[in-house]
């Protein structure tokens, strides 16, 4: 076995510093998520002042905010083992650990779980992927 290189390190490194910091927004109760993510209603509230209903813009800021939190999920997979990593495997992770988010949610007071959560962070895993592989085809196009 190859032992792993500096890069590989931090990148490992990285990925358990966002799993942790992922782990500390999903699964705190609602009442202190909403103080760590209150960013959501800050920006529902602006876009409310341009004339977009509230709870429209609620659900909009929080399903875009879904897809932003797994974009380096995908990304950092992708990163760890690019030639294993591909589209339906990256895909299939992300929704099997968004529903896993979900249904431990089930237990968390106040939190509220939605398919719209699941689509979300898989989209957003997709999106990260999408990203590592423009960037690794650009810098070697025989990645």
């Amino acid at each position: 076995m190859v032992p792993p290189t500096r890069t590989t390190l931090w990148v490992r490194a990285l990925f358990a510093a966002y799993l942790i910091s992922l782990a500390f927004v999903v699964f705190l109760p609602a009442r202190e998520a909403s103080t760590v993510t209150g960013f959501v209603g800050i920006i529902a509230g602006w876009l409310s002042s341009l004339g977009l209903p509230l709870a429209a813009a609620e659900v909009g800021v929080e399903f875009a905010a879904n897809i932003v939190l797994f974009v380096p999920f995908g990304a950092f997979v992708r990163l760890l083992q690019p030639r294993q990593w591909s589209w339906l495997p990256v895909m299939i992770l992300a929704l099997v650990s968004s529903v896993t988010i979900e249904v431990v949610q089930l237990v968390i007071p106040g939190r509220v779980t939605a398919l719209s959560d699941v689509i979300a962070n898989t989209v957003g895993a997709m999106v990260g992927l999408a990203a590592v592989k423009t960037v690794a085809s650009a810098v070697r196009p025989d990645v």
